[in-house]
């Protein structure tokens, strides 16, 4: 018999007549041949209540005893779950996450799970019950009551499933993941099926329909995941390991509203530079998004980066002491910036998608302060007035509003066959929420090609990169520094066998555009870092850095995303590169 988790979040549950509701799904699931296990989050607003009567009792309540008074608003839940479930008539049984066995560190309010123990479910389950089970909380190895952060429902619900082999439901409030935020744009589409990675990208880019570490859990395990609402029986969307669309290039569009742009100016153009600016920042708990750094000149380097707006204080601090120690020439900041992002598995291999979205961009006015892509991403920073706009405009470029041809939507049979064998997923189960890195990879076939002190205006990368696109010439990595003085840089990479018709045509545009000089290096060496959990597990790109530095490689360029971490070396030093990484990594090499 097969087995669904059903995950009914905070909204779905505030209430009894919801509670009902929610019962009466859970029993249809069973009826239809299923043996259900329901993960609930606290009723409503309930955590949020209890949050700010502790910090009425204290201004810094011990974290241990916040987990001890948290666990309890799901503790309810299950409980009167339960009880609707056998008003109606059924059987159920709730459990807390320590008697089901969820164990965990001893992390208190962002615990991370170790394992999860399977045979009291599964007794209950052959029994005909229908388990209900606490989302957000388990317990370590003292027998402390621990809670698991931001999205641990969702996570609870995910792990289940891939110790029990089964398909997972998402009940929330909304039917589905959509192209872009529907409460900004109203032309946003609910999409049928979206990739794991497409998925990552678009939950860490501020889609808030799943926390980021929940589809890490589900890529790991291979757990097929179906967002729907509590609301009405519309289909939803699959999370799988495919997209919608095998021709569709942009599967959906974001806008971060509350960024904050920091660059540092003049940093040494040497091996340890990245390293020592971003282990100051990690050390105080900030996350960094945006990493953008260009080629350097006259041994000095520009490098950018963006951070939630609301940490930027603390961002400053740690890049004052970083530019004191380094002797960089300083650092300036912006806390009014966007980033506009669009993200699709079939970038990695259809071309002309950057160049026609910073063609859109131009036609609306808006200015990119900064570009970085990865494999299946492009990000742009622009002034926050123009990010809404931005979005729009992006958003109907690549007819995101519209179903693309051959849409799928993966069947619950063929996803729980994608699912695998349960057993082979609980033999792995310690440190399962542990970061693996499922690739380290040399890409020694690309260039890069260099255009100075490009004017800082719009439509500028359009122009560059539609006339690179009539050259026939794939482009792989773009990187633009933010600006100085109205001027930016901008590197990109391209196979060596198109590096000379590169540079001709760069310095074509250059004399066009009268930007300045034009560098270039006919063989560079682009080192990636792939995995699952570099979201959640910060500090991937400073391992990476502590590496390289260590081995004296410097670093030419640098971007991020969701799965992946690209650094640019020089050519010569792509092999040594490659065996710092890899044994930099190996304890989480998977």
């Amino acid at each position: 018999m097969s087995i669904l988790v059903q995950k009914f979040g905070g909204t779905s549950v505030a209430d009894s007549n919801k509670i009902l509701a929610a019962a009466r799904r859970a029993i249809r699931a069973q009826q239809q041949g299923n043996q259900v296990v329901v993960v609930v989050s606290a009723m409503g607003k309930n955590t949020d209540v209890l949050i700010d009567l502790a910090h009425e009792i204290s201004e810094s309540p011990p974290a241990r005893e916040m987990d001890m008074l948290l666990s309890t608003g799901e503790q309810v839940s299950v409980a009167l779950m339960a009880m609707a479930i056998d008003s109606l008539g059924y059987q159920a049984i709730s459990m807390t996450g320590a008697q089901i066995g969820i164990r965990t560190d001893s992390t208190h309010t962002k615990a991370r799970i170790h394992s999860i123990s399977t045979e009291r479910l599964r007794r209950a389950l052959d029994a005909g019950k229908i388990v209900i089970a606490a989302g957000f909380q388990g317990i370590d190895e003292e027998s402390n009551i621990t809670t698991l952060g931001r999205g641990g429902s969702d996570t609870t619900a995910v792990a289940l499933a891939a110790v029990l082999g089964a398909a997972c439901e998402i009940y929330t409030d909304v039917d589905g993941v959509y192209t872009t935020d529907p409460r900004v744009l109203p032309e946003a589409r609910r999409v049928r099926q979206i990739s794991y990675d497409e998925m990552l990208e678009l939950a860490s880019l501020g889609a808030g329909v799943m926390h980021s570490r929940s589809i890490e859990f589900a890529k790991k395990f291979s757990v097929p995941i179906h967002v729907r609402s509590s609301f009405s029986d519309i289909p939803g969307t699959m999370i799988v390991a495919e997209s919608e669309s095998p021709g569709q290039a942009v599967s959906g569009a974001t806008l971060v509203k509350s960024e904050a742009r920091v660059t540092i100016l003049g940093a040494p153009d040497r091996p340890g530079t990245s390293l020592a600016i971003f282990s100051k920042i990690a050390a105080k708990n900030i996350s960094v998004d945006m990493i953008v750094q260009n080629i350097g000149s006259d041994a000095r380097a520009d490098i950018s980066f963006t951070v939630p707006r609301d940490e930027l204080p603390a961002t400053l601090q740690a890049v004052t002491e970083a530019v004191h120690e380094l002797g960089a020439e300083g650092y300036t900041q912006d806390e009014n910036v966007s980033k506009v992002s669009v993200v699709g598995l079939g970038m990695a291999t259809q071309t002309g998608v950057a160049q026609k979205m910073f063609r859109a961009l131009a036609g609306t006015g808006a200015n990119i302060l900064a570009i970085t892509t990865s494999e299946i991403k492009i990000s742009v920073l622009v002034s926050r007035e123009q990010g809404l706009p931005a979005l729009r405009t992006v958003h109907g470029t690549f007819a995101l509003e519209t179903e693309p041809a051959g849409a799928r939507q993966t069947t619950y049979e063929a996803a729980r066959h994608a699912n695998g064998d349960a057993s082979a997923v609980v033999a792995r189960l310690q440190g399962m929420e542990d970061l693996t890195i499922s690739d380290i990879r040399l890409d020694e076939t690309q260039a890069r090609v260099t255009i100075s002190d490009v004017p800082d205006t719009p439509g500028l990368a359009a122009a560059v990169f539609e006339q690179i696109a009539e050259g026939g010439i794939f482009v792989d990595m773009i990187v633009q520094s933010f600006g100085r003085h109205g001027r930016a840089n901008l590197s990109f990479t391209v196979p060596q066998a198109a590096f000379d018709k590169a540079v001709s045509l760069s310095q074509e545009i250059a004399r066009r555009l009268n930007c300045g000089a034009v560098t270039s290096s006919a063989r560079v060496a682009k080192l990636s870092v792939s995995g699952i959990g570099m979201r959640s597990h910060t500090g991937v790109a400073i391992r990476m850095f502590q590496a390289l530095a260590g081995a004296g490689i410097n670093l030419e360029m640098i971007n991020t995303s969701e799965v992946r971490v690209n650094v640019v070396v020089d050519g010569a030093a792509g092999h040594q590169a490659l065996k710092r990484l890899q044994d930099a990594f190996a304890d989480v090499l998977g």
